[in-house]
């Protein structure tokens, strides 16, 4: 008589506290990204790139399809690696707009993160959202999507705002 026990990600979803695992894994491992980046097909220049992404090495990769089981979005990616690692490192990846808004902020918003993390989120959100409303269509929005990436993951300088053809621009 053959196992009636399911595998995989129906049965951890399944298990009690299966998506509280995914908010602290997802505390320990991933990440919310805006970039603004140059795309000379853009109107004004600059695209605004966003993603929600979770890393592991190769042979975590069976967790990384779970997330896409689980959200019902997205896809694995394999990263190039530099260092001398022995193991692939695979992205879980979701880049489409849509399943952002409809699936992973819906998500977190109801399941809080706990680490510094949730700042990164919330920042994410607001951006997500300041780009629903076309926003980041204009000259004035571009700008203040730049200045909330400063403030997210690594706190760099935008780009975007360093650039001296964006300094000079007027606001359209």
């Amino acid at each position: 008589m053959g196992s009636e026990n399911l595998s995989g990600a129906v049965n951890q979803q399944e298990r009690p506290g299966f998506e509280q695992w995914v908010v602290g894994f997802v505390d320990g491992e991933g990440c919310f990204s805006i970039s603004v980046v140059r795309n000379s097909g853009c109107r004004l220049g600059w695209q605004v790139q966003h993603e929600f992404s979770v890393t592991q090495a190769e042979p975590s990769r069976r967790i990384l399809e779970d997330l896409i089981d689980f959200f019902g979005c997205g896809t694995v990616i394999q990263n190039n690696r530099s260092d001398d690692h022995h193991h692939r490192l695979l992205r879980y990846s979701v880049k489409r707009r849509s399943d952002l808004v409809e699936r992973i902020i819906p998500f977190f918003e109801e399941r809080p993160l706990m680490t510094t993390k949730r700042n990164d989120f919330e920042l994410f959100g607001k951006v997500i959202s300041m780009m629903t409303d076309e926003r980041h269509l204009s000259r004035e929005g571009l700008e203040t999507i730049a200045r909330i990436t400063e403030k997210m993951n690594r706190k760099q300088r935008s780009r975007y705002l360093e650039s001296s053809e964006a300094i000079r621009q007027p606001p359209s």
